[in-house]
């Protein structure tokens, strides 16, 4: 029976008795911060389990994917030269929750084994635990199972628990018997290390509640948890105990083969670096289908790890070129049917494994001969430097159970503890690094906290909701144990769904919550490059360092900022399409509220391009295309036209997000598909420095909002007009023209009244010395020039000074006819006038103004011109 079929009859068969069918959760575990990966079946229903959260089902049945290699359950050292060691499995399960208990449990699996699988009952061996009698009847009375065929074991093997207080009970492990030409012995005996027995089944009885004081108190509702190895079945299904000679496994083997040119049975150690080939390639493409990425932190860490153990492995069968990017769609083909993530993540998994294979090639033979040299120089049954590891580990990349590994079977030791030395004294290198660094402003302790706890790892690419274990709280400079109601402080934890500032994008704001106690995030930044703080206050409870929480970003604000980032993207694309290749970004921001960006250009951008511009991301955005990320190289992303981000900081693997026709590095948060943007419109586009431009945009209902300020604001136009909506550009230009035949009309009646005015004024100049002088007060004339010249054309000869009163301040005009000219300046005329009324003036001799700033003075200031003629 081939590995999918056994499979499928699981989901199948359970799915009869009423299990409703569950998806496998994703193998990084956002409900549980304490786990570095899913390494369950149960881990998906931890929190039901604790009765935290309610299904809508009480049983349930799954294929969950698990890895193991990293922190406590960490079987990569041993993938390869054992017969059952995988760093990635697959968990068969069925789950009560709190519906039926141990015989119900015990029967279903007796009769999966027995008569689905058609197993030979005395071929099956039975564990329980030793204080279990109920669960031994069961087996014994119930099911037939000979007092021979079954062992009590003690708590180490048989009694489970959550952790030192919650949900635990006894265990019953069903094994099979490969027979007496493999060594080993039962469960319970010397032996029983041996191959011949081998666990494939695990039911889990959680019946009591362990409390503080260690009493075991019985559960209300009783739960099973159960879990069969699809890998350990399909090896029995298949006649043998080694799990790598099942179908599965050799199918990616011999695909390993025709790339390499390796055939199985050709040594030991080739068959060992193909096994590995075949477990390491199952546990990387997983892990990268489920958004973990090649890092030098958390789970990004343990990924490229394996990723390098396998190179080197590769290294071993002669490949001394990126390859095992090329096994990846054997893969799909063999898991892809039931595993779509595989079928759709395909190309970005050939992608990053070929760029992380690359990048180690190249320092993979300076490494290897690193080792071989310390080996000749640490000789037989010697010991390997730390400061050689250290080299090993800094220089060359190698962890040191890579190193273990390669030296597996030599007779050398390691100095870990030298080791430890080395990593120490980096350690303070770094710490006086920082010290004297821009970041010196931040808080010691923020520091200190980077150094113990490591990175923060960001979960918000695929979910705003997360666990997380408190790693630190920092309130001003110190680093604090609690927080209590009203304080305002940092809050650092393991794991993240937060997005930190960067890349112009706003740091998101939620809600951080353990059991009835808030703490409500108002931003989130990033310190030390990697480091995530939570800025916020608790506003209910207290928050304790070492306590699980729980994360939740606010989901409105983070979609609209996604909205917008997706949307900079393709305007800026647009922008060099409309406005020339000559556009490049100069600044960027990216909030809820709307998107700004700058950029170069050497004048403003015109109605017609805007129009044009909007246009054609709107066209981008309904065309609903896919937004992709990948990861490449930067080189790779470069010379695939991807543009680079105004201030982004880039390492040597760089996120590419493809959005319709743009592609751009960008670390940030975007939309799922263009469509999810819904609309675009320009705000403002204004100058903010020589040769640079800023174009302010909204989109969804921010946009859509704006269009309907404008439709009001033209209804309101149109009602006050008398007019249809669609008729008020028409009815403006009628009005406009009204108005212009109206201003005319008032214009020239004006000129008839200045024209009366000073036909009366003429006839109050008088005679000083024979010169006629003409002194008065005007009021309203709008142009004092023009004035003064018709009244010097009325007068003929003579000498006139005018004056006005504008608000606080006075405005004076002289003329002196032509003829007069020898004998008087009008310019020295209106500063001895100006100078009377708290002002100053000239200007040339026919005609000059002044101003002054005491209309009070004017009248008097005019009547002491005739003392200057005489």
């Amino acid at each position: 029976m081939k590995t999918s079929e056994i499979r499928q009859k699981f989901l199948n068969y359970f799915e009869s008795k009423g299990h409703a069918l569950v998806d496998s959760s994703s193998l990084v575990p956002h409900g549980d911060p304490t786990l570095m990966f899913t390494n369950a079946g149960m881990v998906q229903f931890k929190h039901t389990f604790l009765g935290n959260e309610t299904r809508a089902y009480s049983t349930a049945t799954t294929s969950q994917k698990c890895v193991r290699a990293g922190g406590k359950h960490n079987d990569l050292e041993n993938v390869g030269h054992t017969a059952r060691h995988h760093t990635f499995f697959e968990m068969l399960g069925n789950f009560s929750f709190g519906d039926y208990f141990k015989k119900e449990a015990i029967a279903y699996a007796w009769e999966f084994l027995t008569v689905e699988l058609g197993l030979d009952k005395d071929r099956l061996f039975v564990t329980v635990f030793e204080d279990d009698d109920e669960a031994y009847d069961l087996w014994t009375k119930g099911i037939g199972i000979s007092e021979d065929k079954i062992a009590r074991i003690g708590a180490k093997d048989n009694f489970w628990s959550m952790g030192d207080t919650g949900p635990c009970g006894p265990c019953s492990e069903i094994f099979f018997d490969h027979g007496a030409d493999v060594w080993g012995g039962p469960p319970g005996t010397p032996d029983e290390e041996g191959d011949r027995f081998v666990e494939i089944w695990n039911l889990v009885f959680m019946q009591y509640d362990r409390d503080a004081e260690g009493t075991l108190n019985p559960l209300p509702k009783p739960s099973v948890d159960t879990g069969m190895g699809l890998e350990r079945v399909a090896a029995v299904m298949q006649g043998t105990h080694d799990n790598y000679s099942t179908d599965l496994f050799q199918n990616l083997i011999e695909a390993a083969c025709a790339v390499t040119g390796v055939k199985q049975g050709a040594g030991k150690e080739s068959d060992v670096s193909l096994r590995v080939l075949a477990d390491h390639l199952r546990s990387v493409s997983f892990l990268l289908a489920d958004g973990v990425l090649p890092s030098n932190e958390g789970r990004g860490f343990v990924l490229r790890r394996i990723l390098r153990r396998a190179c080197r492995h590769g290294r071993l069968l002669g490949m001394h070129e990126a390859f095992i990017y090329k096994l990846v769609p054997a893969l799909v083909a063999e898991m892809g049917s039931h595993f779509v993530e595989l079928v759709e993540a395909q190309g970005n998994i050939e992608q990053v494994v070929r760029i992380e294979e690359e990048r180690f090639i190249k320092t993979l033979d300076k490494g290897l001969k690193l080792v071989e040299q310390a080996v000749m120089d640490a000789g037989k049954g010697g010991t390997i430097p730390g400061k050689t590891l250290f080299t090993l580990y800094d220089t060359f990349g190698f962890p040191t159970d890579l190193t273990a590994d390669i030296l597996k079977g030599r007779d050398v030791a390691l100095d870990m503890a030298g080791f430890e030395v080395c990593m120490e004294e980096q350690r303070n290198r770094a710490r006086a690094a920082w010290g004297g660094s821009g970041e010196s402003a931040l808080p010691k302790a923020v520091f200190e906290l980077r150094e113990t706890h490591g990175a923060t790892e960001f979960l918000g690419y695929n979910t705003l909701l997360a666990e997380g274990v408190i790693t630190g709280l920092i309130q001003g400079e110190n680093a604090v144990e609690v927080l209590n109601e009203g304080d305002e402080a940092w809050l650092v934890a393991n794991q993240t769904p937060f997005y930190a500032e960067s890349g112009g994008q706003a740091g998101d704001t939620g809600l951080i919550t353990v059991a009835d106690a808030t703490f409500e995030v108002t931003d989130t930044k990033k310190v030390l490059s990697d480091l995530f703080v939570h800025i916020g206050k608790v506003t209910k409870g207290s928050f304790h360092i070492g306590g699980s929480a729980h994360f939740a970003v606010t989901g409105l604000r983070r979609d609209a900022i996604r909205r917008n980032h997706t949307a900079t993207h393709l305007m800026h694309s647009v922008l060099r399409e409309v406005l020339g290749d000559h556009v490049k970004q100069a600044g960027s921001l990216v909030n809820a509220e709307r998107l700004r960006f700058d950029f170069s250009h050497h004048q403003p951008v015109s109605d017609a391009e805007k129009a044009d511009i909007e246009a054609r991301v709107n066209a981008a955005v309904w065309a609903n295309d896919a937004v992709e990320t990948k990861l490449m190289t930067q080189d790779e992303a470069v010379a695939s036209g991807a543009m680079a981000l105004f201030g982004e900081k880039y390492g040597d693997e760089v996120r590419v997000v493809s959005a319709g026709f743009s592609t751009e590095l960008c670390g940030g948060t975007h939309v799922s598909r263009t469509g999810d943007i819904g609309l675009f419109r320009i705000s403002s586009e204004t100058g903010i420095a020589a040769g640079v431009r800023r174009i302010e945009a909204l989109t969804g209902q921010a946009a859509y909002q704006s269009y309907v300020v404008d439709a009001d604001t033209l209804n309101v136009i149109a009602n006050q007009m008398k007019v249809r909506t669609f008729e008020a550009v028409d009815g403006l230009t009628t009005l406009q023209g009204k108005l212009k035949e109206a201003d005319k009309a008032l214009q020239s009646l004006k000129a008839k009244a200045s024209t009366g005015m000073l036909d009366d004024l003429i006839g109050t100049a008088i005679d000083v010395n024979g010169i006629k002088l003409l002194t008065a007060v005007v009021n309203d004339v709008a142009d004092m020039r023009d004035f003064m010249d018709k009244a010097k054309g009325k007068l003929k000869s003579g000498i006139i000074v005018f004056g006005q009163v504008k608000g606080e301040k006075v405005q004076l005009v002289a003329g002196v006819t032509s003829d007069l000219l020898k004998q008087f300046h009008a310019g020295n005329i209106v500063r001895e006038v100006a100078m009377l009324c708290g002002g100053k003036g000239g200007g040339k001799p026919e005609l000059a103004m002044a101003g002054g700033t005491e209309p009070a003075k004017l009248k008097a200031a005019l009547a002491s011109v005739s003392e200057t003629l005489t």
